[in-house]
């Protein structure tokens, strides 16, 4: 009896540095799934990173600074008020990034900003509730580069310009800055005429250009008539005015039209689409914008310019 127990202290003794190897070399790889530094991803984003299923690393954030009610009840972030990001390895040492954001109305164009600045796109930004207070919508990025760490700095870019806004005021606010035009009607029509190269359509003091799309849907051409169009409607008075419309746009068109913009200080507001199918397939952003209404015109001329439009209406 006594020579099994001491065979069993030994074989204990032997296999003790064997066990703790192993278990170094498991967390070593749930660390580096697939070349992904799971570390220096959650360093690079300032939050813990977690190794998930087919060797996705992933990163988060629960937006619980500001209360949130949605249809009268006080909301839970854990139900879906959470911002993140997962990251994967690619061939040849590539990883790519997509996530999600929540952002609040006043934090959606400084989080848009930040992601174009540090080379994210920006692939959806729309609601997920409705009768949410304040209203609560949702930028989902994306991006592709050589260095995972790299693309999370880019994430907390993002997060950092989001919670700058919150810094500066707890509670968000309910419109943009600037001051509200006085809705006269006194638009250079003319003006804008030669600007965006189409005659407008004039009524209830709102100057409305459009330009029509075409598409291919249940073997049948389809086009403006059927919702497939870009407009930019105008309102307020010569000196400063609203701009806001609807840019259709193929999938490569999505990104240099949303930078377009936003050289042209005008605010993106959704983007998603409207329609199941269709070749070529159609997305569809909305925007708003405020200020003389010229420079206005010559900042929607120049997204135009992005994108392929058939025929001016």
């Amino acid at each position: 009896m006594p020579d099994r127990r001491r065979s069993r202290k030994l074989l204990i003794h032997w296999l003790a540095p064997l066990i703790l190897l192993t278990g170094s070399l498991s967390t070593a790889v749930h660390a580096q799934p697939n070349g992904l530094d799971a570390r220096a991803i959650g360093r690079a984003a300032g939050v813990e990173a977690t190794v998930k299923d087919n060797d996705v690393v992933r990163i988060g954030w629960s937006r619980d600074d500001v209360p949130v009610a949605v249809d009268g009840m006080p909301f839970p972030p854990a139900a879906g008020l959470g911002s993140w990001a997962a990251f994967k390895a690619l061939p040849k040492g590539s990883v790519m990034v997509m996530g999600d954001s929540v952002v609040f109305e006043d934090e959606i164009t400084p989080a848009m900003d930040a992601a174009f600045a540090h080379g994210l796109n920006v692939t959806a930004l729309h609601n997920h509730f409705i009768f949410a207070r304040p209203p609560v919508s949702y930028l989902h990025i994306g991006g592709h580069g050589q260095d995972g760490a790299e693309l999370a700095k880019g994430v907390r870019a993002v997060w950092d310009a989001i919670k700058a806004v919150r810094a500066a005021d707890p509670t968000p606010v309910n419109r943009f800055s600037g001051r509200v035009p006085d809705k006269t009607g006194e638009i250079d029509v003319a003006a804008l005429r030669a600007i965006l190269g189409t005659k407008p359509s004039v009524k209830d003091g709102v100057v409305r250009f459009s330009f029509g799309r075409e598409a291919i849907m249940h073997n049948t051409t389809i086009g403006a008539s059927m919702g497939i169009a870009t407009w930019a409607a105008f309102t307020g008075n010569a000196e400063y005015a609203v701009v806001d419309g609807d840019f259709a746009m193929t999938a490569e068109e999505v990104q240099p039209v949303m930078h377009a913009l936003r050289n042209a200080g005008i605010h993106v507001v959704a983007l998603h689409n409207h329609m199941l199918g269709g070749d070529p397939f159609y997305y569809f952003l909305h925007y708003w914008g405020k200020g003389n209404p010229e420079t206005l015109a010559r900042g929607v001329r120049a997204v135009l310019d992005q994108v392929k439009v058939q025929n001016p209406l």
